[in-house]
């Protein structure tokens, strides 16, 4: 995709959602965080019906880990792998506690040091609670980048660094809202509705629907990678 029309692509999607928000439910940096790392392997939809009680429960890192590992799973035990999720959230906030005075660190490597928490779910975090301009890169903008041509990649991390090369500064911010909520509700795996799609004559994908119909056309192993949004698995 040439820059002039990266350009014309994020300006589309702006105009079509000029104020993008995180669709997980949370109050502050922690509740943040634990709310990312439950959203692995999970729905935002899924988290945010479990988190209010919790968040009611323990509202902060000193106040998780007095409630401490059952009744925390109690609470989030229609998450899939509560189990481990309930061991993490304890281990992190305990983390937190002892070693930034109960504070979600803004620093990438101290995010990443927490127990559950990987590149992605820091980027969230550092993203959406401390204004910076990361690139979390799920399995839909994984999928978006491959499919429309904006950011090719064989994994996430190829993704993001392409993404933090060609998308443009003044848009970079919301970049990671602009194309989560684009892959999620537009440029979804099974059926993208090309249609409905605000930058559909800019998509490089050769499968697009017609009229909530897909082609008959097959698509390969790369388009098949850049259909479902998974990384290609190496022999």
């Amino acid at each position: 995709m040439r820059r002039a029309q990266i350009e014309e692509f994020f300006e589309r999607l702006s105009a079509a959602r000029p104020d993008p928000r995180s669709e997980l439910a949370h109050v502050d940096p922690y509740t943040l965080l634990v709310a990312v790392v439950l959203s692995a392997q999970a729905t935002d939809a899924g988290v945010n019906r479990a988190t209010p009680a919790l968040f009611r429960a323990a509202p902060t890192p000193a106040a998780m880990v007095a409630l401490g590992e059952e009744r925390l799973r109690a609470h989030i035990k229609t998450i899939g792998l509560f189990n481990t999720k309930a061991k993490n959230i304890i281990a992190l906030s305990r983390r937190l506690v002892e070693e930034h005075g109960g504070k979600v660190p803004r620093e990438r490597a101290a995010l990443e040091a927490l127990p559950g928490v990987g590149r992605k779910s820091a980027n969230v975090v550092l993203n959406v609670a401390f204004g910076e301009p990361t690139i979390a890169v799920d399995t839909h903008i994984f999928r978006v980048g491959n499919r429309t041509g904006l950011a090719p990649g064989r994994t996430p991390l190829e993704v993001e660094k392409r993404l933090l090369v060609v998308v443009p500064p003044r848009f970079r911010l919301n970049a990671h809202h602009w194309l989560i909520l684009h892959g999620r509700y537009v440029c979804k795996a099974r059926a993208p509705d090309c249609p409905r799609c605000p930058v559909a004559d800019l998509c490089a994908y050769k499968t697009k629907t017609i009229a909530g119909a897909v082609s008959s056309k097959r698509p390969g192993r790369a388009g098949a990678e850049a259909r479902t949004g998974r990384p290609r698995r190496k022999a």
